[in-house]
């Protein structure tokens, strides 16, 4: 179980003197990259879930069993002595309680939890979410910082509207950072403005940099299962190297 001084120390870390140095956690996928990651000297690191599901021979999206992510992540936090946070989707199906009992349980010092309901495919409702994230932040009492992932731009919005109503939702409901995926970067100084929280960018190789991306307005900048797809391509291009 994580110190909650830990805990503590690691969401300080989203509040940034310097614009352009955003916190830049790393997306990892198994003790091996974890430990690669921490040597090179990151203080924080956090797990992808599309990454994990990968490895573990599972398609994205909240197919991969709650009790093999958990695991998976418990070999992570284990490989490392620096704080590691966790991606656990939608939460698999199980109770508030139990997530955070979970999350502490294998020394998570956060998790992300998105608002895509992946039984029917589509967002869940703004209100309910808020309501069950408050029930999360309520049973881990400060104890893991939550960042509330909107998936508004991944349902085709264009704009900042949505994500921002369901951005204020969630920080009410205790959400500690909140992260909208694939905002536009255009779009960061209105979210970071209207949203009373660190938000979190996803860095993408074709997009801005990640101290662009904190000039815009993101306090904290992963790459979702960008570098476990970088891995791939390179562990692709040495299996070619070798007689078949």
């Amino acid at each position: 179980m994580p110190s909650r001084t830990r805990t503590e120390d690691f969401r300080a870390l989203h509040h940034r003197p310097d614009p352009a140095d955003p916190l830049v956690i790393p997306n990892v996928w198994d003790a091996v990259s974890a430990r690669v990651f921490a040597d090179a000297g990151h203080r924080v690191l956090a797990t992808s879930s599309a990454a994990v599901a990968a490895v573990l021979g599972h398609p994205d999206g909240g197919a991969t069993p709650a009790d093999e992510m958990f695991d998976a992540l418990a070999r992570i936090v284990r490989a490392v002595d620096v704080p590691v946070t966790a991606d656990i989707e939608d939460g698999y199906g199980l109770p508030p309680a139990e997530i955070v009992e979970r999350l502490l349980a294998v020394g998570a010092v956060g998790c992300n939890l998105e608002d895509t309901d992946h039984a029917s495919g589509k967002l869940k409702d703004a209100h309910e979410h808020a309501g069950w994230l408050a029930e999360v932040t309520a049973a881990a009492g400060g104890r893991l910082v939550l960042n509330a992932r909107v998936d508004t731009f991944l349902y085709g919005a264009s704009d900042a509207e949505e994500a921002i109503v369901r951005g204020r939702l969630y920080t009410e409901a205790g959400a500690d950072v909140v992260y909208p995926i694939l905002a536009p970067a255009e779009l960061l100084p209105e979210l970071s403005k209207a949203v009373p929280a660190p938000l979190n960018a996803l860095h993408r190789p074709d997009g801005p940099s990640a101290a662009e991306l904190g000039r815009l307005g993101a306090a904290r900048v992963t790459f979702g299962g960008g570098l476990h797809q970088r891995a791939k391509a390179s562990l692709t291009e040495i299996a070619r190297t070798l007689p078949a």
